[in-house]
């Protein structure tokens, strides 16, 4: 009898390490994301690229990290009549379903009209505070209340120095923003003291700077930001059919104008001098670029200009401007890889190498694509829409994963991870918060479907830390880079989804990244950067975009009856957020072309697979049916909210 429980013993043993192999590698049901084996992608990538040559595309991108669990779960969904030995793996996700629909399928008109007031106030709450305590500096300090400029006294600080210069940077950010909330003697009031108080004759080095990696590297933000504004404003103040009532006053010559132009000037010298066409990083407003300048910059700073650029040139009659922000794109698309169409992360100006191979959405690399569409819409130029054609195809062949269809089928919901330029291969597993506004971009290009499911996993992140971080590890579930310096990427994209389907559950979006701002960064004088998302802790630092972007996106997503929105006319935001409006005018050259398409970017005769939009309002590409019921399933709401640790 012995020997019998011996063998009894035995069998139950191997019975029960084989169901705990089964279940820790994933061998059997899909059961979550709860067992992360942490395998090298890059090597995944290798083991798995013979098989993308003869397989179907692959619709896990989670597959990367858990192996064989997903090639089994692919076999697992029935077709129609016929029997699955198996649940579905989305089965896991069914739970409640109608705990989404009670909170997100409708919002009062009185609770939108309260998230409207509250943005408000958040935005006078900053905007009054840096008038009192910070102006003319560029900066609030909000947690001090002080006012914050350059570091004199450490002139290596570039965090600081390469972004402030003493212009009254938060003024001049935030001019459209004051006629957006309805405010026009406020917005005359600070047109003036821009004119009397700002110039640009300073002795600063211009550039806005990110890491990566450890690396600096630096861009354009004076442009967008400063250049944006001034024409922005500028155009508001003249423009005969301008949505805000009379807001021009008695004596306007057209400084706004003159300070955009001279800011221009002063910014030319980073285009000479270099072998490709492509900017320097770094320029002296008052003596060039620097001695010491590096020869290395980034695929969103250099490519970035067209828009601020090209609208100046269009207003003043002088191609100048534009001609050298085009030449600097077609450069950098002529530099694109053979094999898949991308572009890296930073490229040497003078030898045209790219010293950074990684291709993303995010730091270094979004705004390119973004005015490559915008500038299209701007001014007609059909090169334009053909090179974002081609850089949108190459971007959904390779870096995007997960399902097919956001809405429908097996696997992770869509994903876009950060790979090699040559090769396509998977180079990291996180993804940045700027990458955030890719969802508002896709909404302009109608691509409103996917649009919905990325926005989905941002926010599904935002709802569990309250913020984003400024990295997110997807493999990990946990951020990388821990802090969150008020950006606007999602609210962004949260208003352009909700303009696009007007579906309530952007307005809820909405109103928890105010109440999160709220409970979160709100200090004694103004909202701070969260220095740590899970800890909550604070940097004394309110950055001008917080009032000019994030406060703006915010109020409009609530405010139905703007004058934006009920005008005749169409306008579009500039990537920092400036109102400019679609005009004829833009579309109209007062020089000939005298730069060949054929030195850079696509010929006329290559193919393009998508037809040019007719306008950039998707409102009626989403079915009636849909406008009132959840924009994502409630199984793969719940499925995001799992793959990202909520529960």
């Amino acid at each position: 009898m012995q020997w019998r429980s011996i063998l009894v013993g035995l069998v139950v043993l191997r019975l029960s390490l084989s169901c705990m192999l089964w279940l820790a590698f994933g061998l059997g049901p899909s059961w979550g994301f709860n067992f992360h084996l942490g395998f090298n992608l890059h090597k995944l990538d290798l083991l798995f690229r013979e098989e993308k040559e003869t397989e179907p595309r692959d619709n896990s991108w989670s597959q990367r990290i858990h192996g064989p669990r997903y090639e089994e779960t692919e076999t697992t969904c029935a077709s129609a009549g016929e029997e699955s030995p198996k649940r579905s793996y989305l089965s896991f996700f069914d739970g409640n379903k109608d705990e989404y629909v009670r909170r997100y399928s409708s919002f009062p008109d009185t609770l939108k009209a309260k998230m409207k007031d509250m943005a408000k106030e958040m935005f006078y709450f900053g905007y009054d505070n840096y008038m009192k305590y910070a102006f003319p500096e560029d900066e609030l300090n909000p947690i001090d209340c002080e006012g914050r400029g350059p570091d004199v006294q450490n002139p290596s600080n570039i965090n600081i120095n390469d972004v402030l210069g003493n212009y009254s940077l938060t003024l001049i950010d935030t001019l459209d923003t004051l006629l957006v909330l309805g405010n026009v003697s406020e917005f005359q009031r600070a047109v003036k003291l821009v004119i009397d108080t700002v110039s640009f004759d300073k002795d600063s080095t211009v550039v806005h700077i990110f890491k990566n990696s450890g690396v600096i590297f630096l861009s354009f933000f004076l442009n967008s930001r400063i250049l944006g504004s001034l024409i922005s404003a500028h155009i508001l103040l003249t423009d005969p059919k301008h949505p805000f009532g009379n807001v021009g006053f008695e004596g306007y010559d057209n400084e706004l104008l003159h300070l955009a132009h001279d800011l221009a000037v002063r910014l030319l010298p980073a285009f000479e001098n270099t072998s490709t066409g492509i900017p320097y990083p770094r320029v002296n407003l008052k003596n060039g670029v620097p001695l010491d300048s590096v020869n290395e910059t980034c695929t969103a700073g250099a490519g970035s200009l067209l828009v601020e650029f090209g609208i100046l040139s269009r207003l003043i009659g002088d191609s100048t401007f534009e001609w050298v922000a085009r030449r600097a794109v077609r450069a950098l698309w002529n530099l694109r890889s053979n094999e898949t169409g991308l572009l890296g992360n930073v490229v040497n100006i003078q030898t045209g190498q790219w010293v950074g191979k990684q291709s993303g959405l995010g730091a270094g690399m979004d705004s390119f694509y973004e005015y490559l569409f915008k500038s299209y819409i701007l001014f007609g130029e059909k090169e334009d829409y053909r090179m974002f054609t081609a850089a949108y195809e190459s971007i959904q062949n390779h870096m995007r994963r997960g399902r097919e269809s956001c809405n429908e089928g097996e696997g992770d919901p869509p994903l876009y991870v950060n790979v090699n330029m040559f090769s396509g291969e998977i180079m990291n597993t996180w993804i940045d918060s700027l990458q955030a506004f890719f969802p508002g971009l896709q909404v302009l290009n109608g691509d409103v479907d996917d649009a919905i499911c990325l926005h989905a996993f941002y926010y599904a992140i935002w709802k569990r830390f309250g913020a984003l971080p400024e990295r997110y590890n997807w493999q990990l579930q946990a951020p990388d880079v821990l802090f969150y310096p008020l950006r606007p990427e999602l609210v962004e994209s949260t208003y352009l989804l909700y303009q696009a389907t007007k579906n309530p559950f952007y307005l809820h979006v909405g109103m928890d990244i105010l109440q999160s701002l709220e409970k979160n960064a709100k200090v004694r004088c103004g909202y701070a950067t969260l220095h740590h998302v899970v800890d909550k802790s604070k940097e004394d630092r309110m950055e001008s975009f917080f009032l000019s972007e994030t406060c703006k996106y915010l109020y409009l997503l609530f405010d139905e009856d703007n004058p934006l929105h009920k005008s005749d006319n169409k306008y579009i935001f500039t990537t920092e957020g400036h109102v400019v409006p679609i005009d004829k005018r833009f579309r109209e050259k007062q020089w000939n072309d005298d730069f060949p398409c054929e030195e850079g970017a696509l010929a006329e005769s290559e193919p393009v697979n998508q037809p040019a939009p007719r306008n950039i309002s998707n409102c009626n590409r989403i079915p009636e049916e849909r406008r009132y019921t959840l924009p994502l399933k409630s199984v793969y709401m719940r499925q995001i909210d799992h793959m990202v640790g909520l529960f």
